[in-house]
């Protein structure tokens, strides 16, 4: 089962990627910008995610993501790491936001990053 080791050493494999603590829990940002959380008890993560995204991927797997009350207004979506298939879709699903959050500059010298590793 992923833990929040995994988030973070795949976190941090990010290019440009730092880990600072904000409002007691770790949040990893690209060039200053947060991309990633480990709120409470650190089973789940929250991630950028568009919010039209965020409501079909809610609908779709209800026990896979969940839109916490106090970011209903916001464009992130929280993941139970407990339900991940394996480390590839956590390393999508945070690569997918880092992506939301890099500058141009990153994006244009990492254009594939976070596409799953073939096994």
């Amino acid at each position: 089962m992923l833990d929040a080791e995994d988030v973070r050493r795949i976190a941090l494999s990010l290019p440009d990627t730092t880990e600072k603590i904000a409002w007691s829990m770790p949040t990893f940002r690209v060039a200053g910008k947060m991309f990633a959380t480990l709120p409470e008890d650190e089973t789940s993560i929250a991630v950028r995610c568009p919010k039209v995204e965020r409501d079909e991927l809610v609908l779709a797997e209800p026990d896979k993501f969940w839109i916490a009350d106090h970011e209903a207004s916001f464009a992130w979506v929280r993941v139970r790491l407990a339900v991940l298939e394996d480390e590839n879709e956590l390393r999508v699903i945070l690569a997918d936001s880092w992506r939301q959050a890099a500058p141009p500059r990153l994006l244009e010298a990492h254009p594939g990053l976070g596409l799953p590793v073939a096994d």
